[in-house]
């Protein structure tokens, strides 16, 4: 029978939680704070750690950095149970050393199943423990997709590019996937005519460059930043190999693929239905959340790039402006564009 250390602060939560696994035919071990639950997986040496992260006595940030620095436990899989769902909690979590986060209400198949995996990906490390000192080692401890884009900080090539220029273009060999460090970036297509036409806009901890994994194919658009830029870059037979290894980063990456697609298809819905006002807003809302990463500083950027995303005229998008200016819903700052009314902008028809 394998064995639990559940941790969680509410009664409520954590007797139900303590009734399924126990219906479920696991051995539980409940633990109310942190401290508790560290002295607890000493004793017990449970098979798996479900914990919260926001409660007495120490959070489980602690209860982590604990449980790692201790030769007892440091292997033990470790999920990190919360209501908080905020990018950058996860991603501390997880580069802590977490195997996977769930976040608060969760259903009893996505835990059971968070548990089933890790146990399962336990059990094989265990088995195959003498392949671990193999090359590439460091490709077997990549677990998520959050340990996907660590690797890069760590191992990936570092390449910078100013303001304006090209990462690369259409018809240049695809032989590498980048996470961009800082900066945005544009990515463009050019129709019939040799206009260019703005596909996506990617920023900081986005992946970049994604072509075919398998077959040699050249890019079918090309990039350029919008403001300086910092990659990291990975040959993309290392990425494959990566994803052969780990299928749960490959289900991941799918999932952000998917999200990426139907973010495009809306912009091909915007660009085909909308108004000019209403493509003018949701393209200064999506440039405002990919350069600013929750700041309000100004958007530096051409009109032309806007009017380009937006599918409209460059002409039609500077009129659009000046009536959104005296309007109040944004400022312009030496030709830079303050959003004002984020809320406002979305109600824009």
């Amino acid at each position: 029978m394998k064995k639990v250390l559940l941790v969680e602060d509410d009664t409520s939560l954590r007797e139900n939680v303590e009734e399924l696994l126990g219906l479920s035919g696991f051995r539980v071990f409940a633990a109310s704070n942190g401290k508790l639950a560290v002295e607890l997986a000493k004793k017990e040496r449970p098979d798996i750690v479900l914990c919260d992260i926001m409660m007495p006595e120490m959070d489980g940030y602690e209860v982590l950095e604990q449980m790692a620095s201790c030769d007892q436990t440091r292997h033990i899989p470790f999920i990190f149970v919360s209501a908080k769902t905020e990018r950058s909690e996860v991603r501390k979590g997880m580069d802590l050393g977490a195997d996977d986060y769930l976040t608060k209400p969760f259903e009893e198949e996505e835990l059971l199943g968070a548990i089933y995996s890790r146990l399962e990906k336990a059990e094989h490390l265990e088995s195959s423990f003498l392949e671990r000192i193999r090359p590439h080692k460091e490709e077997d401890d990549i677990r998520s997709l959050n340990e996907l884009k660590n690797f890069f900080d760590d191992h990936g090539q570092l390449f910078t590019y100013k303001k304006d220029e090209t990462i690369y273009t259409i018809g240049d060999h695809s032989n590498m996937v980048y996470l961009i460090l800082k900066g945005v970036v544009k990515s463009c297509g050019l129709d019939e005519e040799g206009k260019e036409l703005i596909t996506s806009v990617y920023s900081e901890d986005d992946f970049l460059g994604f072509t075919s994994l398998t077959d040699n194919l050249p890019y079918q658009e090309y990039a350029v930043a919008i403001e300086d830029v910092e990659l990291a870059g990975i040959h993309k037979e290392k990425v494959k190999s990566i994803l052969e290894e780990n299928k749960h980063i490959s289900l991941e990456l799918m999932d952000v693929i998917a999200e990426d697609l139907v973010q495009i298809k809306k912009q091909l819905l915007q660009m085909a239905y909308s108004s000019v006002r209403k493509k003018t807003a949701q393209t200064l809302l999506m440039y405002s959340k990919a350069m600013n990463r929750g700041k309000n500083n100004p958007l530096k950027i051409a009109r032309s790039d806007l009017a380009g995303v937006a599918g409209i005229a460059t002409e039609s998008l500077i009129r659009t402006l000046s009536d959104f200016k005296n309007e109040g819903l944004i400022a312009i700052e030496n030709r830079n564009i303050v959003v004002l009314d984020k809320e406002a902008l979305e109600r824009v028809n």
